[in-house]
């Protein structure tokens, strides 16, 4: 064989085995789109963020991608048997599913741990979505519930690493709120800043108040989020009840700022007599 050729082959073995290495470098680092059956993908394999799709921005996707396929590649890892986990790209893969498709383009990731496919999920809903206050918020308590952070503050400084701190402080303020009446709340993401900031801080300066807003909308039922807002907006006007005391048998003690109430069988005329000539007592020796 001519040294020509030799040195031919030798040369396109070289670039073929670049070639190799390269696209091996590239689906290990998640660069290669690939095709995956869309019933293999686990949507809840994280947390998600977004709590509430918007139906006229699922309606635009839907049409878009029925028009001229998917454009934007989801991001996935993968799990044992041949599954796997969405990090982000939700709206995509409801899209396709609505439109019977069985195939779905994805970069397959490997993220050295959870913190990492939180951020992920995270960063690309900063960019893409107007997400909440309180569904950063929500995301948030989740990854510590599930062990991704030790603690909230944590977790949000983690989650949202790119975000100014007065941003990053609302974000922790709402947490309050997904923390006392996460359960309680059907339209939480519709909550406006200013009402969170007033609803948190008023769930840390009262601690029965949790308890006594989830009562009311209970009861309520809101049918939308205005109609939950008006509610929140209540509470919040409405003053707190007085605890009740019982100081002995048939005697309870209600007080409040400028103002006290004893009540019950006990109070017989001997009873207020004394208490009478107790009160006029006490006010003279502060005069």
């Amino acid at each position: 064989m001519p040294i020509a050729d030799v040195a031919g082959d030798t040369a396109g073995r070289a670039a073929l085995e670049e070639v190799a290495r390269e696209m091996t470098a590239a689906e290990t680092e998640g660069r290669v789109v690939k095709k995956l059956p869309l019933s293999e993908i686990d949507t809840h394999h994280l947390s998600r963020d977004r709590m509430v799709m918007d139906e006229a921005e699922m309606a635009t996707l839907i049409a878009s991608i029925a028009a001229r396929g998917q454009q934007t590649p989801i991001e996935v890892l993968p799990l044992r048997g041949g599954r796997y986990g969405l990090i982000s790209g939700l709206r995509r893969v409801e899209a396709l599913t609505a439109l019977d498709q069985d195939k779905v383009l994805a970069f397959v990731r490997r993220p050295e741990g959870s913190q990492e496919a939180y951020q992920s999920m995270v960063e690309e809903n900063e960019i893409r979505a107007g997400l909440s206050f309180y569904e950063r918020a929500h995301i948030a308590k989740a990854a510590v519930e599930q062990g991704v952070y030790p603690d909230v503050r944590t977790a949000v400084a983690g989650l949202f690493v790119h975000a100014a701190p007065a941003k990053r402080s609302k974000i922790t303020k709402f947490v309050t709120i997904c923390e006392a009446l996460g359960d309680a709340l059907r339209f939480p993401a519709a909550i406006p800043e200013h009402l969170g900031f007033a609803l948190a801080q008023a769930l840390e300066a009262d601690a029965r108040l949790a308890g006594r807003i989830a009562t009311k909308l209970t009861r309520a039922a809101p049918g939308d989020a205005s109609a939950e807002r008006r509610l929140l907006e209540q509470a919040l006007k409405t003053p707190a009840p007085s605890a009740r005391e019982t100081l002995a048998p048939g005697l309870i003690w209600q007080a409040e700022a400028g103002r006290a109430v004893l009540s019950g069988k006990a109070l017989d005329e001997g009873f207020l007599e004394a208490l009478k000539a107790f009160a006029i007592s006490h006010a003279k020796a502060k005069s």
